[in-house]
């Protein structure tokens, strides 16, 4: 492989990993409209039924976890080809972890459809966790960021 592509790639993992950061929040924000439309007065939930922000939601969702599956693998593959070795450490184990979280809150979709109240609570209370693993994994993909270029 040429050098120049070694070197980049390594950037592509941060960079998306930090777009889905932002495409969770307003995921997040989709979910809690959705969930509005249940409660809401009838202009509201008429508006928001308008908005289709349940299909959104779902759409994000279901985007967010095919990216975060193939940018949690891709980060490990350029890890492992740039340096012949993945580093078992906390930015690996939680960026796993959060994989996991994801699939398992995915899961819980046709539950939900059901009217399953203990799958929503669930569900939300996973992607709550997993938004604040992600902004403490932002802040050491950082730091790790931050040691490849000073190496470059």
């Amino acid at each position: 492989m040429p050098e120049s592509l070694k070197i980049y790639s390594q950037f592509g993992h941060p960079l998306l990993m930090w777009a889905l950061l932002g495409l969770s929040i307003y995921a997040m924000v989709l979910g809690f409209q959705s969930r509005k439309i249940r409660s809401a007065d009838a202009e509201t939930r008429k508006e928001l039924i308008k908005k289709d922000v349940k299909t959104k939601h779902y759409l994000v969702g279901s985007a967010l976890l095919a990216l975060m599956v193939l940018g949690t693998v891709g980060g490990m593959a350029v890890t492992y080809w740039n340096n012949g070795k993945l580093f078992v450490g906390p930015h690996l184990l939680v960026g796993l972890g959060m994989t996991t979280l994801i699939a398992v809150s995915a899961a819980l979709s046709p539950l939900m459809q059901k009217g399953n109240e203990l799958a929503r609570i669930t569900h939300i209370t996973l992607n709550i966790t997993l938004i604040g693993l992600f902004g403490w994994q932002a802040v050491t993909g950082v730091e790790i960021v931050q040691r490849i270029i000073s190496k470059l």
